[in-house]
Order: C-alpha cells, then structure tokens, then sequence
C-alpha cells in the first residue's frame, strides 16, 4: 500500500482493516482519534518501531517523560509536542514503503 492509499483509506473508515500491519493499524487508530486502542496495540508491537509508535502516543498524551523513555528504547530521538504531525508521516512513509 503507497503512502496515498493509506491516508486516502484513513478518510473513509475509522476501522482499519485486520489484514493492515499492526503499526499501520496503529497509525490509523492515531489519526481517527482512537487513541486508547492505538495504546494497547502499540504495546503489543515489541519491536523498536513499536516503541517509536508508543513513544508517538505518548507525546500525543503530553506525557513526554514517558515519550521519550520509548523513543530511547526504539533508539530515535524523542519529539517535541509541534512534531506530532510530522513524525506520523514520516512513520507512516517508512511503513508504507517497505508494504
């Protein structure tokens, strides 16, 4: 799936479907707001993209301390609360070109 495709999809469902790759599930429960299930997804993803993903959700949250000890364990620097919307697309534009 191309970055276009994945964002154009996000527009039209809030659920993403099984099939997608949990961090793009993720991603998806992100932008649709579905911040919760985003969190206990992103917390079964055990792999340094699921830590940048929970690190992700927690800057959303503002808990920043907790932001960065994930980044830190997906060995990427933490961001700032005005990043969230590029570090989504930059992750979303990694994972969508390796699909």
């Amino acid at each position: 799936m191309t970055f276009s495709a994945f964002t154009s999809a996000i527009s039209q469902s809030d659920s993403p479907p099984e099939s997608l790759d949990a961090s793009l599930r993720v991603l998806w429960l992100i932008k649709t707001d579905h911040w919760e299930a985003a969190h206990d997804l992103a917390s079964e993803i055990h792999t340094p993209m699921g830590s940048r993903l929970h690190g992700l959700l927690h800057t959303i949250e503002g808990d920043l301390g907790n932001a960065g000890y994930w980044y830190s364990r997906a060995n990427s620097p933490a961001i700032q609360p005005a990043g969230i919307d590029a570090e989504w697309e930059a992750i979303a534009r990694e994972l969508t070109a390796e699909s």
